[in-house]
């Protein structure tokens, strides 16, 4: 099979010594610049694997002693042996045991003596050879830590920050669970990176919005930045189960037992109400921005119907009003990570990412575009700043159209009302599948075909005034590119990949732990429409977030929708289309009764940001087509070429 190695060359640190001090000793002083790349100069193989206990100061399973974190750690030898301390790449997880990571859901393994024999994914095999520690974690209450886990608050969050604070020395840590022997993080500088997809990812986002030091820059992947966003949408609910669900689903078998008063914690503070509680409030690391101290390197796939995309639109938009240095990648795909859609310039970003914030080697990476997309399968472009510069937000109004339920949508204000009935049987696809035709289960309106592309970037907000004939009411809000395309078939069980049996190699290998792995291809579908971005609300949380009510029937109510972050452009031909209807089958719960809804549109209106906002649409709608002469985007004349990796 294949092998393909993401390095320039494997030296022998024999050789790698040789060639440090002919540089340092024998190169003109003039010529002597900063290193650029760290490179894999230390054995793997003979690595130093140990495992600590980290204090937590928290005793949330309630048995009269502080609750100790497992954090398993492979660092090189070498540098240890010379005096010299090394940065840290961290992931700290609830999966380790129960579910494992990566595309191939690989778990923690161990040898007879306890010592950590696998990691999951490759970072590892890929940084520890390069001069990092890697450090996984047990959060608490899951594989070999105390406590409970209470899914993403203080006992979650505390789990990994207490690592953090002992590699920085403000910790205390143990040999074992229950030992006196203490152990010191002396081979450390303390300079951390956390990484992680989903769960992984949004510990990262905690731990950074706790302000803790030493923490030097987060890349988290498909992450959550307030949990009540992932459990309910302004009200309506997104998941039948609870945090108290989750909880009891990765919490290891010997903690579980004295964790009930967690979970009924979880539960009674996590109504299926949809209401705002302090339970979330806890577990909303968008109010804590300003606290953070680290770099952000997102990334995240426009079509994840998981952890969907208002999560990094609100932490995204949050970090940039406190001035915090991020990066971002947006992808087509759903809940799916870089290294299993764009493999190759993935793991030399990302080295290139921790090279510079971790070793502080200029190696320019901060000077390049901000902004990553995926604008076709396997065709990225970039962005200088995200949203791009000159984005503002136009306000789109719906009207009324020459055939009775099918509207159009242009900058005039319009008069008149659309009526649908919801239901529950159909779902965004439905509805944008019969965009031109009348159907009683949604209100559309669309623009003509355009005269030129049309860009959207960042976050639109949908107002909506309805009236309904029942005491409960869900809304959806959904924009929709109307025309032919080739995409990612997210909506695939794999979310827009396709999983082969060759596999490559990122970095270097042990008997019991592989750094080679399957190779993806992008799994593609030929569609007439692409639903760009969607946002959902129960009405009757109109007024507060902390207490929905009852609707009066027959009484009109006024509710903006958050919509989802996205960059999509919509070409010359095809039309942008907005819905507004009631239950989104499989992505929200309908409510309990059945209602029909008026919408008064003099009343309703989409505010989405463009490029070039509402002179851009006024220009796209006009008529009149342009030449497909080529595009600058933001100042750049064409997208960063991808590097080509050649195989070995």
């Amino acid at each position: 099979m294949p092998k393909r190695t993401r390095t320039t060359i494997w030296r022998t640190l024999a050789t790698a010594a040789v060639a440090v001090l002919t540089a340092m000793f024998l190169a003109p002083a003039a010529a002597q610049a900063g290193p650029r790349q760290s490179e894999p100069v230390y054995s793997y193989a003979d690595a130093i694997r140990e495992s600590v206990w980290v204090d937590t100061g928290l005793d949330e399973d309630g048995d009269g002693r502080s609750d100790r974190v497992a954090a398993d750690i492979v660092r090189p030898a070498e540098p240890a042996r010379q005096g010299r301390e090394v940065p840290v790449v961290m992931d700290a997880s609830p999966y380790y045991s129960c579910c494992g990571r990566g595309n191939e859901s690989q778990l923690k393994t161990y040898d007879a003596q306890g010592r950590v024999v696998q990691m999951p994914l490759f970072l590892d095999n890929y940084f520890v050879p390069r001069g990092y520690a890697f450090v996984g974690v047990d959060l608490a209450g899951t594989n070999r830590s105390d406590g409970c886990v209470d899914v993403g608050g203080r006992s979650d969050i505390q789990s990994a920050k207490a690592v953090v604070d002992w590699l920085n020395g403000r910790a205390t840590a143990y040999t074992s669970r229950t030992g006196t022997t203490r152990a010191e993080a002396t081979w450390t500088n303390g300079r951390t990176g956390m990484i992680g997809k989903s769960w992984d990812g949004t510990i990262a986002n905690g731990v950074a919005a706790t302000g803790v030091k030493g923490l030097k820059t987060i890349v988290p992947i498909s992450a959550i930045s307030s949990w009540y966003d992932y459990y309910f949408a302004q009200g309506a609910p997104l998941y039948d189960g609870g945090p108290d669900e989750l909880a009891g689903y990765v919490e290891s078998d010997d903690t579980q037992a004295r964790c009930a008063a967690v979970q009924r914690r979880l539960a009674d503070g996590s109504p299926s109400s949809g209401d705002w509680t302090p339970l979330w409030t806890e577990r909303d690391y968008v109010k804590d921005a300003a606290k953070v101290r680290a770099s952000v390197f997102v990334v995240h796939g426009m079509q994840d119907l998981n952890v969907r995309t208002k999560n990094f639109g609100q932490w995204w938009d949050a970090l940039a009003r406190h001035g915090v240095q991020r990066k971002i990648w947006l992808s087509q795909t759903g809940h799916v990570d870089p290294f299993d859609f764009r493999r190759g310039a993935w793991v030399d970003t990302l080295h290139r990412w921790f090279d510079h914030e971790l070793l502080g080697y200029d190696n320019g990476i901060d000077r390049e575009p901000t902004a990553d997309v995926e604008r076709h399968p396997d065709q990225w472009v970039t962005s200088a700043a995200w949203p791009p510069r000159g984005t503002r937000t136009a306000v789109l109004r719906p009207a009324a159209g020459s055939r009775a339920g099918v509207g159009t949508l242009g900058l005039r204000r319009a008069s008149g009302t659309e009526t649908f009935t919801d239901d529950p049987r159909l779902s965004e696809t439905d509805w944008a599948a019969h965009l031109t035709t009348a159907t009683p289960e949604k209100a559309g309106f669309l623009t003509a075909p355009l005269g030129r592309d049309l860009r959207l970037a960042g976050s639109a907000r949908v107002t909506v005034t309805a009236t309904p004939t029942t005491a409960s009411a869900h809304l959806s809000a959904v924009l929709v590119d109307v025309g032919p395309d080739t995409i990612r078939d997210y909506a695939d069980r794999a979310e827009g990949i396709t999983t082969l049996t060759d596999r490559t190699c990122w970095g270097e290998s042990t008997a019991g732990d592989s750094a080679c792995f399957k190779e993806t291809r992008a799994r593609t579908a030929a569609v007439d429409y692409t639903v760009v971005s969607r946002g959902w609300a129960d009405l009757g949380h109109y007024a507060s977030a902390t207490e929905g009510v009852p609707l009066t029937p027959g009484r009109a109510y006024t509710m903006t929708l958050d919509l989802a972050a996205t960059d999509h452009v919509v070409p010359a031909g095809h039309r942008l289309a907005l819905v507004v209807a009631g239950t989104d089958k499989d992505l929200i719960d309908p409510p309990s009764t059945t209602p029909t809804l008026s919408v008064d549109l003099s009343r309703t209106a989409a505010k989405v940001p463009l490029v070039g906002g509402a002179a851009a649409f006024a220009r796209a709608t006009s008529g009149h087509a342009v030449s497909a002469a080529p595009r600058i985007l933001d100042g750049l004349r064409a997208p960063r070429a991808t590097r080509h990796v050649p195989a070995s």
